[in-house]
């Protein structure tokens, strides 16, 4: 049951994004020229994510469980680390370069655009390469 109701919020996931027009790297490039051809919807897209997160976050943590897990993972650590400001500067420098973040590029593989498969090819071996360096790379069991 878990697995199904992980494929169904990818899938309606996926599907905002591409509704949003997310999943197109000229959305964020416009987002991002400040001074040439500014293109405000990213914000309106983020602005809409957050307040349905402020909004319905308090309520899903008043509950003892998840409605579909065993228990909430929520994050413990509050100092910053050379990892997460790396980590953040790099995350940065490639949806600023690139155009799309982890999600967006993901669903965008679905057009089949090579310049899609390489920066998802890319974002994966970047991601290897971290949990190598950082020893916390674990085979699937």
């Amino acid at each position: 049951m878990f697995n199904i109701i992980s494929l169904i919020s990818g899938l309606l996931f996926g599907f905002g994004l591409a509704l949003s027009g997310m999943v197109s790297p000229g959305k964020v490039i416009g987002f991002l020229d400040l001074t040439g051809n500014w293109d405000p919807s990213l914000a309106f897209v983020m602005g809409g994510g957050v307040l349905v997160t402020v909004i319905t976050f308090r309520f899903i943590l008043k509950r003892p469980v998840p409605l579909f897990g065993r228990e909430f993972r929520l994050p413990t650590k509050t100092d910053l680390d050379k990892y997460l400001i790396s980590g953040a500067v790099l995350f940065g420098l490639g949806w600023g370069l690139g155009g799309l973040c982890p999600g967006p590029a993901l669903s965008s593989l679905a057009y089949g655009n090579p310049k899609i498969i390489v920066f998802v090819g890319a974002m994966v071996a970047g991601i290897v390469i971290a949990k190598v360096l950082t020893g916390t790379f674990r085979k699937a069991s």
